[in-house]
């Protein structure tokens, strides 16, 4: 295993003092890779902990989890030992039982990073699998981001040690050591997607080609180093970032499709999409820009949704919520997911303020709550002139992601105020002594 050596040099992927937590299913890869940092330690400076997570898929998992915890002990370092319920996550959301397990893990992996348990994730890829992994994304319809492969370092916590070692010096380096591990029997079932790359098609094509392992590899190198070139020359100081949504100006979109793509690409890796983006989503995206009505969506995996808006596309990674609101109309504050806080105060100094609203309260109704927005909201503007709630956001061009989650305060189908927007022509503040000011905060 010279070449794990050679490689985590060359990239430079671990640091003096760093607690490397190495994902440990109990299989050759993961024992292989855990036994040589756990043996190099010293050499590399680093702590080394062990991180198996049971995915709840086989009734005797438990066993692999038991196996390697007596590994790590006789390797001499700390164990942690996590479980999720893969088959009922990929029930509920909907997604393949892979995806379902890979989410799982990644968020324990994530879940210990942030906790500052661990400082970097050392995963047990080998060529063998970079090679499965560029086929699977040539053949999902990826572009060139999934061309590349997998990454030595992804996002500074994610390292591959192994990436450039074959599957036959792992082998070698077990036995040579003495290494034991366990065989998982769901490695031969063919329904999962990649065992049938792995074991059909790649078993088929190293047969006609022996060397296509390397070449996959190699290809991917080659198409990770142009990818890097063409992003060094993108400029995208124009968009505008948020928690969790991004916003690409429409003028963007009239580049070549190289340039698109990674600026998408670009985009959604900042709000935390770092998965199945395809080819098939870019010219999606790209014709809502220059072609789509404003308003229109569509929807992207992980329950991402991208929103034409005037002059811009939005994309946003905040998945579906059920959001309800009914609060009675009263001074206090409350809080509403995705939009703010409404403050509710009684003030004398009616003086106009940016973001401020003021109005006679005794206007309203007794019965008035705070609501979201529903079919037949009509609304009296300030200064007259009654129209349909929803006409009346347009016009003040409220993107439409946005008008769900506004609280208006309404009775029946009045409405008579739209927080941080506008008041109604009907509570107006007039010759009183005191009004309700109403404030959002974000």
């Amino acid at each position: 295993m010279n070449t794990v050596t050679e490689f985590i040099e060359k990239t430079n992927m671990l640091k003096s003092g760093e607690v490397i937590g190495v994902g440990v299913s109990g299989g050759s890869d993961s024992m292989a890779l855990l036994h040589f940092l756990a043996e190099n330690q010293q050499k590399f400076d680093v702590e080394v902990v062990a991180i198996h997570v049971d995915h709840g898929i086989r009734e005797n998992s438990y066993m692999d989890a038991d196996f390697v915890k007596e590994k790590a002990k006789e390797f001499g370092v700390r164990f942690y030992k996590f479980r999720i319920d893969a088959p009922k996550l990929a029930k509920d959301r909907g997604i393949s039982l892979e995806t379902a397990a890979r989410e799982g893990r990644y968020g324990v992996f994530n879940a210990l990073i942030k906790k500052g348990v661990i400082d970097k994730v050392a995963l047990a890829h080998h060529t063998l699998d970079q090679a499965e992994t560029i086929l699977m994304h040539i053949f999902r319809g990826s572009g060139t981001a999934g061309a590349k492969g997998m990454e030595p370092i992804r996002d500074n916590v994610y390292i591959r040690p192994m990436l450039t070692t074959s599957k036959e010096d792992i082998l070698d380096y077990l036995a040579k050591n003495q290494v034991d591990y366990v065989d998982d029997y769901t490695n031969s079932d063919n329904t999962y997607n990649r065992n049938f790359v792995r074991n059909v098609l790649m078993k088929e094509i190293v047969k006609r080609y022996p060397n296509a392992i390397s070449a996959i590899s190699n290809f991917g190198q080659s198409v990770a180093e142009d990818d890097e070139y063409i992003n060094s020359h993108i400029y995208a100081d124009a968009m505008l970032f948020e928690d969790k949504l991004v916003r690409i100006p429409n003028s963007y979109f009239l580049y070549p499709n190289a340039i698109v793509s990674r600026v998408i690409f670009k985009a959604v890796k900042r709000i935390g999409i770092t998965h199945d983006i395809e080819r098939k989503h870019i010219e999606a995206i790209k014709n809502l820009a220059l072609t789509g009505e404003n308003g229109s969506r569509i929807y992207l995996p992980y329950d991402a949704i991208v929103f034409k808006e005037y002059d811009y596309i939005t994309i946003s990674n905040r998945k579906k919520e059920e959001v309800v609101l009914n609060e009675p109309f009263k001074c206090g504050e409350f809080n509403v997911s995705n939009f703010g806080s409404v403050v509710v105060k009684r003030v004398k100094d009616f003086t106009p303020s940016e973001g401020r609203l003021y109005i006679d309260y005794r206007k309203v109704p007794k019965t008035a709550t705070w609501r979201f927005r529903k079919d037949g909201d009509m609304f009296t503007k300030f200064g007259g002139g009654t129209k349909k709630l929803k006409s009346y956001l347009i016009d003040k061009k409220i993107p439409l992601r946005q008008r769900n989650f506004i609280p208006v305060l309404a009775d029946e189908n009045e409405v008579y105020v739209i927080a941080g927007v506008e008041i109604s022509d009907k509570v107006k503040v007039e010759d009183v002594p005191t009004a309700y000011m109403i404030e959002v905060k974000k």
